[in-house]
């Protein structure tokens, strides 16, 4: 059996708050501590030769890509974005809890990401996406920086084969998760942080870290 390989990526880190007031998630672009940890992604992926790189096109996957991947063109996917939050539908009691519970668990197709998008749409759209990718023969090794909820969506597809949603996957700025794909699915590693190999930085979910900043506006 000929397997392929998918090195499947979160972006490094961004800064979503400055001064007081948050930043357009679209343009959001990399900090110095997160073009650090894609240095230190694309050092340890130096020997891999990309076919492809796919990104959702947003500022801060393409800015990781380039220097993860700086000889490949990168891709724009739209279909890949994150999940798109509504925090103004979110009453004011309940934000702690979308905050920190954004991801905990198995979440039914019905739950919104902070307010917004139902983790329904968000299959309805990587789903098809992943098909039309590896419907492609013509590579065996791509690199797709893409996003957390993203990526959770795609690992717990692999896992299970249907649309289940494991929310439980920590994915971490920078982190490379490792599968390979063929008549089956295999997952050969999740959330790797070549910047804190062994997760020394802290225990609170990138979520969790999130909630923090936005209390502190």
């Amino acid at each position: 059996m000929t397997r392929r390989r998918i090195y499947l990526m979160r972006h490094a880190a961004v800064a979503y708050f400055h001064d007081g007031r948050p930043v357009d998630p679209h343009e959001v672009p990399l900090t110095e501590t997160g073009r650090e940890q894609a240095q230190a992604a694309a050092a340890v992926l130096g020997d891999v030769s990309f076919d492809r790189v796919v990104t959702s096109g947003l500022r801060r996957t393409l800015e990781t890509a380039a220097i993860v991947a700086p000889g490949v063109e990168p891709e724009s996917w739209p279909e890949l974005r994150e999940l798109e939050p509504k925090l103004l539908d979110v009453p004011v009691e309940e934000l702690e809890h979308a905050f920190v519970g954004a991801f905990r668990g198995v979440l039914p197709g019905d739950a919104r990401f902070l307010g917004g998008e139902t983790i329904g749409s968000l299959f309805d759209r990587v789903l098809p996406a992943i098909d039309r990718l590896l419907e492609d023969p013509g590579w065996d090794v791509v690199v797709a920086v893409l996003h957390g909820g993203v990526n959770r969506a795609i690992l717990s597809y692999a896992l299970t084969g249907r649309r289940t949603f494991l929310g439980n996957f920590e994915q971490a700025p920078a982190c490379i998760n490792v599968l390979d794909v063929g008549d089956d699915w295999i997952v050969r590693a999740v959330n790797l942080t070549p910047y804190d190999q062994v997760h020394l930085r802290g225990r609170a979910t990138t979520m969790e870290e999130l909630w923090t900043e936005f209390k502190s506006m």
